[in-house]
C-alpha cells in the first residue's frame, strides 16, 4: 500500500500464506548470508541535526503503534533463532527510550547456534553519562558516538542543539564504563565542517577512539540531499592522505567501513563511502523498525510486517517465515545511481542506522 504521508509499501502478506520453509539460513536471492539485524528503539531524537531532519523535527510515531518492550524482544529472539548473531541498537535516540537497559540485557541474554549474541549500539551520547555502566552491566559489548565537529558553536549549528559539552562528556563517560572499541561517525558537510577532517582524525587517535567517516546519504527528513553537494569518499582519503600515511587494512568482509592504518598503525581511520563505492555485494544486515516493519535495505521502498502477525497470535514459525519472505525480495544493490532511484519515503530516524 502507498500513501501521501511518507509511509511505504508495506507487505501485509499474511504468516500462515508464507512459505514455512524456515530451517536455512538467512540467505537472500543472491546468496548473501544475513548475520547483522539493526534494531530501532525508537525514531524520536533530542538532537535536529540538519542532515538528518528539519528544524522542527518529523512526525513521531503513535505509541501505540511501537512495539513493545515484550514484542520487540519476541522480535528479536526469533531472529536469533533464525541466524542472527549480531544486534546493533539504533534510533531516533535509543537511549531516549526508557527501559533501554532492560532492552539491552533481555537481547544480550540470547543465545544463537553461533553462541551468545553480540550488542551494539549507536548513540549520540547524550545520556551516556548516567546509562553508559548500567548498559555495560546490561551486556552492551560497543559504542558507535557521533561526532561531527570539534567546535563547540559548530555543533550548536549542525545540530540546532547546545549540546556540544555533553557529547564530549557522554563519549568519556562511555570509556569509563570500558567500553572498547570506541568509535566515532563522521559526517562531512561541504563547506560546513569539511574543513576537520585532518583534526577530527588526529583527535580522535590521541585517545584511543576509531573515527569513521560517513558519506552523506538521501535519507533526510527533508529530502535536501543533493548528490552534487555530497563529500565522497574519495575526497576525504585525499584530504587524510595530505597529512597521513593511509594504508588499506585487508579482511573487510562484510563490514560497512574501510579501514585504514594512519601512519603504519596500530590506530585506524574508516570510511564508509555507500554512495559512491557501495558494498552492497557483501551486505550482511536486516534492520527492524520501531514499529515492527521489517526492511531488507536502508533505501528500501518495500516493508515487511512483523507487528501485525505478532500481535495476531503468529507463532515463531510464522515470523521466521516472514524473515526468510523478507529477505527473498532483497535487491542486489541501493539502487542510488540508478535512474530512476527514489528517495525512501522514511528518513533515516525513523528506519534506524
Amino acid at each position: 500500500m502507498s500513501t501521501d504521508l511518507g509511509i511505504p509499501r508495506v507487505r501485509t502478506v499474511s504468516a500462515q500464506h508464507v512459505a514455512q520453509d524456515t530451517g536455512g539460513p538467512l540467505v537472500d536471492g543472491h546468496g548473501r548470508l544475513h548475520r547483522d539485524l539493526r534494531v530501532s528503539l525508537t525514531d524520536r531524537c533530542n538532537l535536529r541535526c540538519t542532515y538528518c531532519m528539519p528544524a522542527d523535527g518529523v512526525p513521531w510515531t503513535p505509541t501505540p503503534e511501537l512495539l513493545t518492550t515484550d514484542e520487540l524482544l519476541r522480535i528479536v529472539d526469533v531472529a536469533v533463532s533464525a541466524g542472527i548473531t549480531e544486534v546493533r541498537l539504533t534510533g531516533g535516540e535509543p537511549l531516549l527510550r526508557p527501559d533501554i537497559v532492560d532492552v539491552v540485557r533481555g537481547i544480550a541474554s540470547m543465545t544463537g547456534e553461533s553462541g551468545p549474541v553480540e550488542v551494539s549500539m549507536t548513540t549520540n551520547a547524550l545520556r551516556l553519562p548516567r546509562l553508559a555502566q548500567p548498559l555495560k552491566d546490561a551486556g552492551l559489548t560497543r559504542v558507535n558516538i557521533s561526532l561531527d565537529t570539534l567546535r563547540s558553536e559548530r555543533f550548536a549549528a549542525m545540530s540546532r542543539r547546545d549540546r556540544f559539552e555533553d557529547t564530549m562528556t557522554g563519549i568519556a563517560a562511555a570509556e569509563a564504563a570500558g567500553f572498547e572499541p570506541i568509535k566515532l561517525n563522521t559526517v562531512l558537510l561541504r563547506g560546513v565542517n569539511d574543513d576537520e577532517a585532518v583534526d577530527l582524525t588526529r583527535w580522535a587517535i590521541e585517545r584511543g577512539y576509531e573515527l569513521r567517516f560517513i558519506e552523506q546519504m538521501p535519507l533526510d527528513g527533508g529530502h535536501v540531499w543533493q548528490r552534487s553537494e555530497m563529500i565522497t569518499g574519495a575526497e576525504i582519503l585525499a584530504w587524510l592522505g595530505e597529512a597521513f600515511e593511509l594504508t588499506e587494512v585487508p579482511g573487510r568482509g562484510a563490514a560497512p567501513a574501510e579501514r585504514f592504518l594512519v601512519d603504519g598503525g596500530p590506530a585506524t581511520v574508516g570510511v564508509i563511502a555507500s554512495v559512491t563505492m557501495p558494498f552492497c555485494g557483501a551486505c550482511d544486515r536486516l534492520r527492524l523498525t520501531a514499529d515492527g516493519q521489517l526492511r531488507s535495505c536502508l533505501f528500501a521502498r518495500d516493508e515487511t510486517d512483523l507487528r501485525t502477525p505478532l500481535r495476531d497470535g503468529s507463532s515463531e514459525e510464522e515470523i521466521t517465515a516472514l524473515i526468510h519472505s523478507c529477505l527473498a525480495g532483497k535487491r542486489p544493490g541501493h539502487g542510488i545511481d540508478e535512474p530512476g532511484f527514489l528517495q525512501p519515503p522514511r528518513p533515516m530516524s525513523a528506519i534506524g542506522g
